[in-house]
């Protein structure tokens, strides 16, 4: 028996149904289609409207189309991971919620919380759990609803966020030259002044106050953080390619984090990867943090050929990142067509 490695084989995904653009966004808050897209390179997002639904509903709508499109058993599935910033309830888990759902019966499930970078670090722990040789099959599901940390009369930061919900599956396999590869992660421990919320955790618990002083909401100081995402994001894929002696040329698809256009634009001059092997669609969503790579996959799945080496990198709160090798293990026209 041959080393056991670690493959996606299938992607689910789910956006809401609501689309708020650039137009209407300026009728929110001072701000313009033009000025929108020249900075952020957004055009719309969707947004979970209605009332009394969160995270898990996005994420439970991901993995319900993935297990419909791979047909695979829900009772063979061993773990579910969840990794959101938005989670419905401070506890129980949101994937415990989304594993109740699914009626998932020889499953155990938990969150995992590394803001953007969320899926990039809960795919890699997925795979050490199938390596381990005690897991064949855990859904990773990277989903956020942004919309319910965004402040609205905040034109720096009510632009960049949208809703959505990505799903993969991650099985075991004995065979060589595909899967998960290599993977360089980092976390940079300066990042808290730069972009948080500054209320509903312990040091500063919900109140009158918080509420009233709209502390709620997420806080960002998009020059800061533009800054240090390009420049580790940069040199995050540039260490990949050399730890496995690989060339520009050698990479079919990278898939970063959909933050901002610009961004990915510089993070890929900056590793000298042409645009067209850049995965974008931020255009159409928005940032839906640990949504946007799994999304980004969902869209592009029919392109995506075995043998494929793809490179994924991404950024977030706290200052974590990391970019990580992967090499295709299915033709994705084969299953995409099922979304």
């Amino acid at each position: 028996m041959g080393n056991i490695n670690a493959i996606i084989t299938g992607i689910g995904g789910y956006v809401p149904d609501y689309i708020l653009n650039n137009e209407e966004l300026s009728r929110m808050v001072d701000t313009s289609d033009e000025w929108i897209t020249a900075r952020v390179g957004i055009k719309e997002r969707r947004i979970l409207t209605e009332e009394g639904l969160g995270t898990s509903y996005m994420a439970r709508k991901a993995a319900k189309q993935l297990i419909q499109k791979t047909g695979v058993d829900p009772d063979s599935i061993d773990a579910l991971i969840v990794t959101t910033t938005t989670p419905d309830y401070k506890f129980p888990s949101t994937a415990s919620i989304v594993l109740g759902k699914l009626g998932l019966k020889n499953a155990f499930a938990f969150d995992f919380e590394a803001a953007c970078c969320g899926f990039l670090y809960s795919l890699d722990v997925a795979a050490s759990m199938i390596q381990s040789g005690r897991y064949k099959k855990i859904i990773v599901i990277g989903a956020d609803k942004m919309s319910s940390l965004v402040d609205y009369t905040d034109r720096q930061t009510c632009v960049l966020f949208g809703d959505g919900a990505g799903a993969v599956l991650v099985e075991a396999t004995t065979e060589e030259g595909v899967g998960v590869q290599n993977a360089y992660f980092r976390t940079d421990g300066k990042g808290l002044p730069f972009l948080h919320m500054k209320a509903g955790g312990s040091v500063c618990p919900p109140s009158r106050f918080t509420v009233d002083h709209r502390l709620h909401y997420l806080y960002q100081e998009g020059r800061t953080v533009f800054r240090y995402a390009v420049t580790n994001m940069g040199d995050d894929v540039m260490e990949v390619l050399r730890r496995n002696n690989l060339t520009a040329d050698d990479v079919q698809w990278v898939v970063p984090h959909e933050a901002n256009l610009r961004i990915i634009e510089a993070v890929t001059k900056r590793a000298g990867i042409p645009m067209e092997k850049v995965v974008v669609n931020i255009e159409r969503y928005g940032n839906t943090s640990a949504a946007t790579i799994p999304l980004a996959l969902w869209d592009v799945e029919s392109k995506l050929k075995k043998g494929d080496n793809v490179i994924f990198t991404a950024f977030g709160a706290g200052f974590v990142h990391g970019a990580s090798y992967y090499k295709w293990a299915y033709d994705g026209d084969s299953l995409s067509s099922k979304k």
